[in-house]
């Protein structure tokens, strides 16, 4: 029995987060809906649906929609009051309503998810039997709505948006340094066709995270911006990580290509495959040790292990060109590439790359 249990749980207990976030979702739709109706009449349904459309993941996120969800409605239903006055409740007055509200929420720089979300609300308010006392009831509606989304998106994560940046800057860092260790042990023992091919596809699932960790990154700063409780040094600095995180990623990408492309052409000899196993290995040994430290405040690294790696690096490429004789002009310049790759990981390591800088400059 315990058992069975334990098994119908598992589901829930593997995603804590989820069901925290629709835990907190349910409750604060559930207190607009309390407070709107004990304030107004009939403005509990408003506020529920506003609450629900504004809440997110983050304090950030939900100040940030909710402003515009406000503003944006505020501007909608006050068009919705001159067509409707106009034109009457219908086809006229729904289409010029929907249509200068996707320009309002595109003016206000909203996402993809609050851009629909303003002429929803905005409908909401104009709905049938409009006038000017229903129109700014509904709006106060609207406004406790996405106050109540605000204050409960605080609890809605654990952690702080600096927090779900050093985590995902981990998550991807982990798997990067398992794939390299993987693709070096396979190399050690002459890698198929079909071991490859898994490489390079765990390796654009890696490139596929990119968006979600620069999203993350970009959050963390934002927030740092304005809230006293995060410190704006902190952020800037797991931006240029996460940018760093980013950028092996794509070496990592980079590298799996390139053993792809060698397999096609043919196999390569068992010194020179020692050789691209090692500086795999050391690869994989100094992205686990880079996070092991990510959340650190401090402004400067261990330049040691990225250092190590360079010789590494530098060690594959003399033993390349020494061989060069052995194997075609075309395996030659795949596996330098990997020895590039290599190089440019460890750049970002210490966070010295010049691509670094120059995205920081570009964004100050």
């Amino acid at each position: 029995m315990k058992r069975l249990i334990k098994k119908a749980l598992k589901p829930f207990l593997d995603r804590k987060n989820w069901l925290r976030q629709i835990s907190v979702a349910a409750l604060a739709s559930a207190t607009a809906w309390l407070v709107g109706d004990s304030l107004l009449h009939r403005g509990g349904l408003v506020a529920a649906i506003v609450c629900s459309l504004t809440i997110r993941i983050s304090l950030h996120k939900s100040v940030r929609e909710g402003f515009g969800q406000i503003v944006g409605t505020a501007i909608g239903a006050t068009i919705a009051l001159i067509t409707v006055n106009l034109f009457n409740f219908g086809f006229i007055s729904i289409a010029t309503t929907m249509l200068l509200c996707a320009v309002i929420a595109r003016a206000l720089h909203l996402d993809e998810v609050a851009s629909i979300n303003v002429p929803v609300t905005a409908l909401i308010v104009m709905g049938p039997g409009i006038s000017e006392s229903t129109a700014i009831s509904r709006l106060i509606s609207t406004l406790i709505g996405a106050a109540i989304a605000i204050a409960f998106s605080y609890f809605s994560h654990p952690s702080t948006p600096a927090g779900r940046t050093i985590e995902q800057i981990r998550s991807i860092g982990k798997k990067s340094a398992r794939l390299l260790s993987d693709m070096s042990n396979g190399v050690r023992i002459n890698y198929s066709q079909q071991e490859v091919g898994k490489w390079l596809s765990r390796a654009r699932s890696l490139i596929d995270m990119i968006p979600s960790i620069r999203s993350q990154a970009d959050e963390a700063t934002s927030y740092a911006k304005w809230s006293p409780l995060a410190p704006l040094d902190e952020a800037q600095l797991l931006h240029l990580r996460a940018t760093a995180m980013e950028h092996i990623v794509v070496q990592v990408r980079g590298i799996s290509r390139a053993l792809f492309d060698i397999r096609i052409e043919g196999d390569l000899p068992e010194d020179i495959r020692f050789e691209i196993s090692t500086a795999l290995a050391a690869a994989s040994q100094a992205i686990s040790s880079k996070i092991e430290y990510v959340d650190s405040e401090a402004p400067y690294v261990d330049i040691t292990v990225a250092d190590n790696l360079r010789v590494q690096a530098k060690l594959l490429s003399n033993r390349l060109l020494e061989h060069q004789e052995t194997f075609s002009n075309e395996q030659m310049l795949r596996c330098m590439t990997v020895a590039s790759n290599i190089k440019i990981i460890s750049d970002s390591l210490d966070e010295t790359s010049p691509a670094l800088g120059d995205i920081e400059e570009e964004e100050s």
